[in-house]
């Protein structure tokens, strides 16, 4: 397990950009395979993206394809997600998991978008 901590959302205009980082505590966070999910409002959690333990590949929901980035950085236990051309539609709670969340789930940060 790993311990996961969400920060950088927040309130933005449509076709604005936010930037959402994940720091790690523990040794096995190079180990792992990372993700962001999202929820919105009335809706199950949902997949966004997802990066290989080594960072070299990643994958990317059809939604945001073209609009997010994902990366990490495994020499300081933190991963982002760079999100560009906001859409209202993705307003929801962002959070950040290891193994697809079988070796922890972050508290989640909100993300605003207004038309």
């Amino acid at each position: 397990q790993v311990q996961l901590v969400e920060s950088g959302g927040g309130l933005v205009q449509a076709g604005g950009s936010l930037r959402l980082s994940c720091a790690a505590s523990g040794r096995t966070f190079s180990t792992y395979a990372m993700g962001w999910f999202r929820q919105a409002p009335g809706k199950e959690r949902e997949f966004v993206a997802t990066i290989s333990w080594s960072g070299g590949s990643t994958y990317y929901a059809d939604s945001v394809k073209g609009r997010f980035t994902i990366s990490r950085d495994n020499a300081e236990n933190t991963m982002s997600l760079q999100m560009n051309s906001l859409k209202p539609e993705d307003t929801a709670v962002y959070y950040c998991a290891a193994e697809g969340g079988t070796k922890g789930w972050g508290q989640g940060t909100q993300v605003t978008v207004s038309s």
